[in-house]
């Protein structure tokens, strides 16, 4: 069982990696101050950074830009989510995008609504 960790990008104690997920010293970074649920968010965060950008991380820029997305992702200003923010599929269905809900509902001619 791996050790709780206080979250810095949840910012509370939770159960940590069992592995350093990355090499070098943002990998040791992470492992000491990134729980399991963040490092999640962070795999999420990143297959869409991957796909929009179309990055090769066979690439060697690919990568730099990667890891400089982690750092900001966990370690940058505003890195932490607001204390209200819930987990996709725990919140109420309603609300503020991406704290577990849809969403507030869009009204007429509002992006993405034909």
């Amino acid at each position: 069982m791996p050790e709780t960790v206080h979250c810095v990008k949840l910012g509370r104690e939770l159960p940590g990696l069992e592995k350093q997920p990355f090499p070098g010293e943002l990998g040791k970074r992470i492992l000491e101050n990134v729980s399991a649920q963040g490092w999640e968010m962070w795999r999420e965060h990143s297959t869409l950074l991957i796909n929009h950008y179309g990055l090769n991380l066979a690439d060697p820029g690919a990568t730099k830009t990667l890891a400089d997305e982690m750092e900001k992702f966990f370690f940058g200003e505003d890195a932490r989510v607001p204390d209200e923010w819930v987990p996709e599929g725990q919140g109420t269905g309603a609300g503020i995008p991406g704290a577990g809900g849809k969403g507030a509902p869009q009204g007429k001619g509002a992006p993405g609504q034909k």
